[in-house]
């Protein structure tokens, strides 16, 4: 991947060290995207809005933000003509801008695509929205709920005789937005090696969705997904794929979805099933859901899970955020770190060769203002094109 050769201030390992990224304020899948990015060594610098007053309607009040780790932030009043430059140097200097704000907001801001690449042909720049660029909906406000309510998702997960189940901003925010978004601007860094130029990354979290259920939609065009709700073999129409609660009242997980799974299942828990073969019939699921729900609650889930076999049976215990850091198996791995005192999931994915180093600290807005201000005066640090 190319990236610029010069010394980058702050140094830091993993694969995407010396690849300089903007991010540009926002909220959810945009700076997710800059985090997996700063993760895995990219100098990342946050454009954060002057301070303000705190707002009272602020969902989730933080004294930090968990996905600026490992970032810069300058405040800028884009209302001020020298802040005005400030952003425009970093954006000229930058391999990748990463925004996501609604259609147009960055075009009335000034920072459209069209005049960054005046600037900056090179430039990589990725933008996320809710329902994308165009279509009818393309300026309607929402939210991961939203956007997933469209996919089919939301409708498939949950109990069939209950309402969808909310699985958190998951699906819509994280995945279907963040995720892609961060796919997609390294797709376009990868292709520059060619090209020479940058170009515009789309992501939109209802087709960052939508990908992901292209198993469902092919299972369904097969029939091999017939059911609604909590009626199929994925989300929790089978016996051998479900949560159960225990005797004391936690929850166990179950996956023995191949034949010899299953068979470490029947063996572990006893669960009797004269046709194993026949696991997959629909018809049988309810009966053998009694059956083996009546078994789990007959012990404590860390009996269950506890004992020999369990592994090979694909049991394991349902953990609460407060329990699963410290999972032996989370434990072993280093799955987790702490950030200023903050427990937080560890990076991914990992390298071999080029490993990134444990996140050190939050970025708090404006903190690298004057950081970044002596950099962009210093040609060495940042070569002006």
């Amino acid at each position: 991947m190319e990236t610029t050769t010069s010394t980058l201030p702050d140094q830091r390992s993993g694969p995407l060290s010396g690849l300089r990224a903007v991010l540009m304020g926002g909220i959810g899948p945009a700076p997710y995207c800059a985090m997996l990015l700063a993760d895995l060594g990219a100098d990342v610098v946050r454009v954060d809005r002057p301070s303000q007053k705190p707002r009272a309607d602020v969902p989730f009040p933080m004294p930090v933000d968990p996905l600026s780790r490992g970032q810069r932030s300058v405040t800028l009043n884009l209302k001020q003509a020298e802040d005005v430059e400030l952003a425009w140097r970093l954006i000229e200097n930058a391999d990748v801008l990463v925004e996501g704000f609604r259609p147009g907001a960055m075009e009335r801001l000034g920072f459209g695509p069209e005049a960054c690449r005046a600037r900056n042909a090179r430039l990589v720049y990725g933008r996320v929205t809710g329902w994308g660029q165009s279509g009818p909906l393309a300026q309607a406000p929402g939210h991961d709920i939203n956007y997933i309510a469209l996919t089919g998702a939301l409708d498939l997960i949950g109990r069939p005789d209950g309402a969808p189940a909310i699985p958190l901003n998951l699906v819509g925010d994280f995945a279907g937005g963040g995720l892609y978004l961060a796919f997609g601007i390294l797709a376009a860094v990868f292709e520059r090696n060619r090209s020479g130029l940058g170009q515009v990354v789309d992501a939109a979290m209802i087709d960052g969705a939508l990908s992901l259920m292209n198993m469902a939609y092919g299972l369904k065009h097969f029939g091999l997904m017939s059911g609604g709700r909590g009626e199929n073999l994925l989300n929790g129409g089978a016996h051998m794929y479900d949560t159960y609660p225990c005797a004391d009242g936690q929850r166990i997980a179950i996956g023995a979805i191949e034949p010899e799974f299953y068979r470490a299942l029947c063996e572990q828990t006893g669960l009797d099933d004269s046709q194993p073969s026949l696991r997959f019939d629909p018809t049988r699921w309810g009966i053998l859901k009694e059956r083996i729900g009546d078994i789990i609650k007959t012990r404590a889930r860390d009996e269950w899970c506890g004992s020999a076999g369990a592994a090979a049976a694909c049991l394991s215990p349902v953990l609460s955020v407060d329990e699963a850091p410290w999972h032996p198996h989370h434990k072993a791995r280093g799955s987790f770190v702490e950030v200023e005192g903050v427990t937080l999931p560890a990076p991914g994915p990992r390298f071999s060769r080029t490993p990134a180093q444990t996140p050190s600290r939050f970025a708090l807005p404006g903190a690298h203002t004057e950081e970044v201000r002596d950099e962009i005066r210093n040609t060495h640090v940042f070569p002006f094109k």
